[in-house]
């Protein structure tokens, strides 16, 4: 029996997984789980990055106590966001978090000197505000003290594994994430450094999900009580891991990571990287054992999760609340990807605008939140699987749902319906058993990623959602369609 350790750090929460792999199957069980809050500060949003280093040791700790010692450790995370380190080794600041609205408007302040449709011949990445290329030069214009002292810039997953083994490493996949990364090259673009300001040097050395990057420090080891134990780079961008454990057959399906964030897309040999793509501000991504994931960036719960405290008299319990789609009729739609739902300082009253502005009925009870938000998410992800599949070298014929929207019955029901194809639900828990199959991988105990999505079908149970109804959600995504028009029109 082989252990392995998995650290799962998302935008509010993060646990550490141990797994048990006998060869055939891997289960898993949660060991810690602790809030990954946003931090304001001097006007500011921050992550509390040693708070979260912490709680790894905390949980390394707990390890030892138990008399377990893991083969390995991985870390995933959310991508984007990186930490400054001095030249002794130091943590210089806490890391900006990428809901800071000090990004607005950097995107045009960034294409007076290098045009947008440059940048994406070179990094195929969807255009945002929080991307790592435009963080970077806000806080370079802005005078920013720990990037001017910093000797070493590292991604989230990349910085919590160098103060682990104090080996700085650039890992592929969450590198991808940073609109930096050249696909073309495997390497970050010089031509965009040059124009950021930074040179290459303070990143640290690619390296692809399988590789170790070292062993616990000495210090680490004295505190936990554990040995050298090996860390493992694997897929650090949280849904690179996720998408590694996608139970899927063959390459003819769509993904969708379904969380705060929602993340629609195919799995390619190579990058996409042409006039259509940037016209529709699709995304490359690095994925595990040279693949691309060619997606695109929706909105997600992140809407629903922030309505949800502001629903007076709702179910404290999800499931409870989100079974009140049945209580409601009501027909009003939103787009989940306008602007005014990105960081509103009431999402239900962001809710309410855009219906009356679009000349729809404003939503009253929390059953009518939940059953607009799920179903303008399902016809969402209709319009991007129909963009998709012009892109598609394979015919898209059902839909893998991996994370914790998975289990919301009603949001997939609507998707099955939406899109009139089967929607396969789990893993709930892909990103953890992504990280753990790169881990194995790395261990020598499989060699392919076929091999890989066999352990995790062999590890999971799964749920198939069938469509019906289809005529109606034809002519649901034609008005869909239209509301969008409608308030872009009015907002322009």
């Amino acid at each position: 029996m082989k252990h392995f350790l998995a650290v799962d750090l998302g935008a509010t929460s993060g646990r550490t997984v141990l797994a048990a792999f006998d060869g055939e199957k891997i289960d898993m069980s949660e060991l810690t789980r602790f809030r990954n809050p946003m931090i304001p500060m001097g006007g500011h949003l921050f992550w509390d990055i040693a708070g979260l280093y912490n709680e790894i040791l905390l949980s390394l700790k707990k390890l030892s106590s138990m008399g377990i010692v893991p083969d390995s450790i991985g870390i995933d995370t959310w991508g984007c966001d990186f930490a400054f380190f001095g030249k002794d080794g130091q943590l210089l600041g806490m890391p900006h978090c990428y809901r800071d609205s000090h990004t607005e408007g950097a995107q045009q302040k960034f294409f007076e000197r290098m045009p947008a449709q440059e940048i994406y011949s070179r990094t195929g990445i969807q255009f945002m505000d929080f991307n790592s290329l435009f963080q970077l030069d806000t806080i370079r214009r802005n005078g920013g003290s720990a990037l001017e002292a910093a000797d070493k810039i590292l991604f989230i997953p990349d910085a919590l594994m160098y103060m682990l083994t104090g080996n700085a490493v650039c890992e592929y996949t969450v590198a991808s994430t940073s609109q930096m990364l050249n696909p073309v090259t495997g390497d970050l673009d010089e031509d965009i450094l040059r124009t950021l300001g930074i040179g290459r040097e303070k990143f640290g050395r690619m390296v692809q999900p399988g590789e170790v990057v070292g062993t616990l420090t000495p210090q680490v080891q004295e505190f936990t009580g554990l040995p050298a134990v090996e860390v493992i780079a694997v897929a650090g961008h949280d849904t690179g891991s996720a998408v590694a454990a996608v139970p899927a057959e063959d390459e003819k399906y769509a993904y969708l990571s379904c969380g705060t964030w929602s993340l629609l897309g195919i799995e390619t040999p190579d990058a996409i990287m042409n006039e259509e793509s940037f016209r529709h501000n699709f995304t490359n991504e690095g994925g595990i054992e040279g693949t691309t994931r060619f997606l695109k960036n929706i909105c997600g719960l992140w809407i629903f999760e922030q309505c949800r405290p502001e629903l007076k008299d709702a179910p404290e319990n999800v499931a409870e609340l989100v079974a009140l789609c049945e209580t409601s009729s009501l027909s009003s739609l939103i787009d989940p990807d306008a602007p005014c739902f990105a960081h509103p300082s009431s999402m239900r009253a962001a809710i309410d605008t855009y219906c009356m502005e679009t000349g729809q009925a404003v939503p009253q009870t929390a059953g009518d939140y939940c059953r607009v938000i799920f179903r303008s998410l399902a016809l969402r992800y209709r319009q991007v699987v129909d963009i998709l599949r012009g892109f598609a070298p394979f015919p898209i014929e059902r839909l893998h749902v991996i994370g914790g929207g998975s289990q919301n019955a009603y949001l997939m029901q609507y998707a099955a319906d939406a899109l009139e194809m089967p929607v396969i639900c789990g893993p709930v828990e892909g990103t953890a058993l992504g990280n753990v199959l790169v881990q194995v991988k790395s261990a020598g105990m499989v060699q392919t990623l076929p091999q890989m999505r066999a352990i995790s079908a062999a590890s999971v149970s799964l749920k198939t959602y069938m469509p019906c109804g289809a005529g109606q959600w034809n002519s649901l995504y034609e008005e869909f369609v239209n509301i969008q028009k409608k308030y872009n029109n009015k907002t322009k």
